[in-house]
């Protein structure tokens, strides 16, 4: 058993490295293209990390596991939200209170929705599926017409530079950042979840269980390495707007695509429990998105500690 917690711990480093690289790519390739961090975070920054859950679901449901591709993308929402957006505030404050993501949250919420009015009919299938992916188009499309107006706005203007973005790297080595980010996140996060599901299933513990934990939480992984990186580096812009693109992806495009590949059966418990506490922990950003609250190390503390009892209760 020596093996794969040597493997584990490699994939966690692994995650750590990509994650500061992906928030440096990210942060000077807005800088350089005259569009804001947030928007960067909720697209290229979103869509890296949510890299892992999307291959993972996608092997489960062809493995026939509807547990561990439901569980993977609702656990990870969870976990995004009280744990991702918990530790770094332990580290440093998070200054939401200068962020303006109103908007994308609102769009995270009515995800939330949709997905819970779909999981209802009991299966997700090419129907559902295609209606996610539909709710995803629209998103990107929004996201996108903002970029470019907000590009041709600032023509001409001395917008103000994301602290610790570097204005003169040059291209080549943004681009070096951002693959070494998308590459390194997924492979991280693979070490690291095969073999802490090794480990796991050495001790009998269920796919459904194993779903909504081990790889909801290693799956999160890369949204956290992101986030503590974005958060020690003062960019709350891309570190909440990792947390809400990624919960969108995870919601719209993982499942919507998953579920084109086949069926996925919703277990009655995700419909009794684990789906509204999904919800639920969404709600929690109402302070630091609508009333200007920072995540302070105080929040971190409150997040955390929900998080550990969701678990608590999800294992007994």
């Amino acid at each position: 058993m020596l093996m794969p917690w040597l493997l584990s711990l490699l994939g966690l480093v692994i995650l750590l490295l990509a994650g500061d690289a992906l928030v440096k790519g990210a942060v000077n390739l807005s800088l350089r293209l005259g569009v804001p961090a947030l928007i960067v975070s909720l697209t290229i920054v979103a869509f890296g990390t949510s890299a892992p859950e999307l291959l993972i679901s996608i092997k489960a449901v062809i493995d026939n596991a509807p547990g561990i591709a439901l569980g993977n993308v609702v656990g990870s929402n969870t976990a995004n939200i009280l744990l991702v957006l918990g530790i770094p505030a332990l580290l440093a404050t998070m200054h939401t209170s200068e962020c303006s993501t109103r908007k994308t949250y609102n769009f995270m919420i009515a995800a939330s929705v949709l997905f819970i009015a779909l999981a209802f009919r009991g299966v997700f299938d090419w129907i559902a599926g295609l209606v996610l992916l539909g709710g995803l188009a629209y998103v990107l499309a929004d996201q996108f017409g903002e970029a470019r107006n907000h590009r041709n706005a600032c023509r001409g203007d001395s917008a103000e530079e994301p602290e610790g973005a570097d204005p003169d790297m040059p291209g080549w080595q943004i681009a070096v950042f951002l693959v070494l980010g998308l590459i390194g996140l997924p492979l991280g996060a693979s070490l690291l979840v095969d073999n802490a599901t090794i480990i796991a299933t050495a001790y009998g513990v269920s796919d459904t269980v194993i779903g909504l934990t081990l790889v909801a939480v290693g799956t999160s992984l890369p949204e956290l390495a992101t986030t503590v990186m974005a958060a020690l580096r003062r960019q709350a812009d891309v570190a909440l707007g990792n947390v809400i693109g990624s919960n969108m992806f995870n919601l719209l495009a993982i499942i919507g695509i998953a579920s084109l590949v086949g069926p996925i059966e919703v277990d009655p418990a995700f419909l009794q429990f684990d789906l509204w506490v999904m919800l639920g922990a969404s709600l929690l950003l109402i302070p630091f998105v609508y009333l200007g609250r920072d995540i302070t190390r105080i929040w971190g503390i409150a997040l955390s500690a929900l998080y550990a009892l969701y678990l608590v209760v999800v294992l007994i």
